[in-house]
């Protein structure tokens, strides 16, 4: 029996989601880290020897070393890093948001797709047990209200609150209704930074479906839920727990009289505790199986349409924020 040979992976950028992946890339079974990169030598050096691996200053220097790479520099670094890699036929999972742009996100799939590498973004929400189940739930959302609020984190002064966490939930919301979306207003503001700190906005969908999307780095506690009605239930998701509680219709309406007491029953609960695992491992193995899938000669479908819609609106949303442009009709680009 032939024995599978291991996976090499890297990771360019060693900052905080950097060296979530590094821990992830170490212990995956089957996999060898075989290096980091970052521009920082005394950084990536100390994350090499804490995994006992190799520190490299320049990203190209993992070419021909590694099969696949995650790619956690800043945004604006995304699209070079990437594309180089991505030449070299290595598999690249790259975090959100893809690029500043949408002509250099669709660069990046038109390299990937002459190299034959895979490039997969890094929306680790749609690793989410619970989204996962969610998806097989929703069949016909009225409205879905989304939060997505913390505190500030100073490391965090770039990237807008948009596409800092609000481009997760705009994924998500985009994936759950089966219909386009033509009208879009947002407001926000600046809090901490000199972009915006909080965001509101409403989508609206051809279906008639509203979406309302908050984001915010400027709440003491941490928020992060899901909330669908459709016209048989009720849906809340809790992101964090990876829990859903569904609120349906009762089949009959009924009251019961107990003495002095009068108890109307019209809806009853469902818990759906969902089987936790980390996202972004099952983001990784799922980066790491098509590449392997596609060296065997199978067909990789990427998900460039859903990864360039989602950047599109984002992109679209900061844009009215910075602009002050409350509403717009929503024309989905070319992808």
């Amino acid at each position: 029996m032939a024995v599978t040979q291991p996976v090499r992976a890297g990771v360019v950028g060693t900052g905080h989601m950097g060296q979530y992946h590094v821990l992830v890339y170490a212990e995956l079974p089957g996999v060898e880290l075989v290096g980091v990169a970052d521009i920082d030598g005394d950084r990536a050096r100390a994350i090499a020897g804490r995994y006992e691996t190799q520190a490299f200053g320049d990203h190209r220097d993992l070419i021909g070393r590694v099969d696949v790479a995650s790619v956690s520099v800043p945004t604006e670094q995304h699209f070079h890093v990437a594309r180089d890699l991505l030449e070299a036929g290595v598999s690249v999972l790259v975090e959100k948001p893809m690029t500043p742009t949408l002509e250099e996100a669709r660069e990046l799939f038109a390299v990937a797709n002459r190299s034959g590498a895979i490039l997969h973004v890094g929306h680790v929400e749609r690793f989410n047990g619970a989204v996962d189940e969610l998806k097989q739930i929703v069949t016909a959302p009225i409205l879905i209200e989304s939060r997505r609020l913390g505190p500030f984190i100073p490391r965090v002064q770039k990237d807008t609150v948009v596409m800092d966490l609000m481009i997760h939930d705009i994924d998500i919301v985009l994936g759950l209704v089966d219909s386009p979306a033509v009208r879009l207003a947002a407001q926000g503001g600046s809090v901490h930074t000199e972009v915006a700190d909080v965001a509101a906005v409403q989508v609206r969908f051809a279906s008639g479906a509203v979406a309302t999307i908050t984001a915010s780095r400027a709440t003491e506690e941490k928020i992060r839920t899901l909330s669908i009605t459709q016209p048989d239930a009720y849906i809340v998701l809790d992101y964090t727990e990876q829990d859903i509680h569904i609120y349906r219709r009762a089949a009959q309406e009924y009251t019961m009289n107990r003495g002095s007491i009068r108890y109307r029953r019209a809806s009853f609960v469902e818990h759906l505790k969902v089987h936790r695992d980390n996202p972004l491992k099952l983001e990784i193995q799922h980066l790491i199986s098509a590449m392997r899938r596609r060296r065997a000669g199978e067909r990789v479908v990427l998900a460039q349409q859903d990864d360039l819609r989602s950047l599109a609106m984002a992109l679209e949303i900061e844009r009215m924020i910075r602009d002050g442009v409350p509403e717009v009709t929503w024309r989905e680009p070319d992808y």
